[in-house]
């Protein structure tokens, strides 16, 4: 049995730092899977492309490189609406999927956050999370993190975007976001990011199989 840690959830909602705490602790590799799809999503942008446009973002997907998720550009509401529109296509998501599951087979496990890591990527992961937060909570986080980054935005078009994004994530026809049924649930809403951290290792742990 790989030993996989799958972390699910909406955007902001902590998942990417409490995934990176655990990577760190348990000494596994780790993925934000979400940075596949914006990498594919800001390759069609930068080179004029719609995102929506389904066999160039398939070809993307197929040729993306882990060297892609080092661009510079894939933080901020563009990517993430770059993000979104080629998640929704399937040939995007069957290409990135292989890219995941060769991560983690590669390295004997792993600690993946995105949103269909414990439904679809890795269902027979052993140990599951699903972090979620409430909408003003995670808009202003992600307000707080563009304006750290000195990206002008606006609070309230942030959380319009954040809606906005987890309505497409939720009823998209293909892997929606959806809180797998063995999954642990963490809301980080008013949480401190140590006892976010200490709950998911309480969770974590003791699933997960001996090395």
């Amino acid at each position: 049995m790989l030993r996989v840690v799958a972390v699910d959830g909406p955007a902001a909602a902590g998942k990417g730092t409490l995934a990176r705490r655990l990577s760190a602790h348990l000494g596994f590799p780790y993925l934000d899977t979400g940075l596949l799809y914006r990498a594919v999503g800001m390759s069609l942008l930068s080179r004029g492309f719609d995102p929506r446009d389904a066999q160039t973002a398939i070809t993307a997907a197929r040729a993306l490189t882990i060297e892609a998720l080092a661009r510079d550009d894939l933080r901020g509401p563009s990517a993430d609406m770059a993000a979104s529109r080629v998640a929704a296509i399937p040939g995007v998501r069957e290409a990135l999927v292989a890219f995941q599951r060769r991560f983690a087979e590669d390295e004997g496990g792993a600690v993946l956050d995105g949103r269909d890591i414990g439904t679809r990527i890795f269902p027979e992961a052993p140990a599951k999370l699903f972090v979620t937060a409430s909408p003003a909570v995670r808009a202003e986080r992600r307000w707080r993190e563009l304006q750290a980054r000195g990206v002008h935005a606006e609070l309230a078009t942030v959380r319009h975007e954040i809606e906005t994004r987890d309505r497409q994530d939720a009823t998209r026809p293909v892997a929606p976001l959806l809180q797998a049924a063995d999954a642990v649930v963490i809301d980080t809403t008013y949480l401190t990011p140590e006892e976010a951290f200490q709950e998911a290792l309480a969770a974590v742990l003791p699933r997960l199989p001996a090395g």
